[in-house]
């Protein structure tokens, strides 16, 4: 995947933003002892379809990218087999595999919370091929995410974690999260603005489409004229 000058710095900023999002949860886990079990090598959580940024998307491509052949052809299987199964739900599902021209309970519908189908990711330890490179998502989950001000934005927690105490007490586990969500927008406005020449909010995909998405030679802007009104007619917050 080739990257001019603008995108490798961009790369750069959010590769930073999201390490200081691993120092967050290595600093927490540590403060917690044994009542937190997340880590790497863990991969009980690493199941279903979940929704990721298109800039996630770029940036787990540029792992992916750097994978053997071997590896990434039996990743790809994986994939195919999983796009097979999304499209009895979404029969219209094509390239460039934007999330956001669905209706939300499509999107429930495709990417449902029981879901126990392990990420196409996984190699046969269960360790994520591109750890490296995972989503924000990724980095977040298992801990209860809440700001240095008590601004609560996600009350929830792995069950593996916390079974004996109530991890929204813990102010040990308290981040900068509304600053770190501040810039996260403003760095894929950026590269919205690289890709569509437009400022954009929001666009998605999912970890198995996201590894077929052609950033390179795709009309993107040609897309955006011809789905914006539908993505602005479900709902999305897409511009401004």
């Amino acid at each position: 995947m080739s990257l001019n000058s603008s995108l490798e710095q961009l790369l750069r900023k959010y590769g930073e933003l999201l390490h200081s999002v691993d120092g967050w949860f290595a600093r927490s886990a540590a403060a917690a002892g044994d009542a937190v079990v997340c880590g790497k090598g863990c991969s009980a959580c690493c199941r279903g379809v979940f929704d990721i940024t298109l800039l996630d998307a770029y940036y787990l491509r540029q792992g992916f990218d750097k994978l053997s052949s071997p590896v990434k052809e039996v990743v790809l299987s994986r994939v195919r087999v999983q796009l097979d199964l999304l499209r009895s739900v979404w029969p219209d599902m094509s390239h460039p595999y934007i999330l956001n021209v669905l209706a939300e309970e499509q999107c429930e519908r495709l990417m449902p919370e029981d879901d126990l189908t392990p990420c196409c990711l996984l190699d046969e330890n269960g360790d994520c091929l591109v750890y490296e490179n995972r989503p924000m998502t990724c980095r977040l989950h298992g801990l209860p995410l809440i700001d240095v001000s008590g601004e609560i934005f996600q009350d929830e927690w792995c069950t593996r974690n916390f079974n004996a105490e109530d991890p929204l007490e813990k102010e040990s586990l308290r981040w900068d999260f509304r600053e770190c969500f501040q810039r996260e927008l403003m760095l894929f406005q950026e590269f919205m603005g690289i890709l569509l020449k437009q400022k954009i909010n929001e666009l998605d995909t999912c970890v198995p489409m996201a590894l077929l998405i052609d950033f390179d030679t795709f009309d993107w802007q040609g897309w955006w004229r011809e789905n914006s009104r539908q993505i602005r007619s479900v709902g999305f917050p897409e511009s401004r």
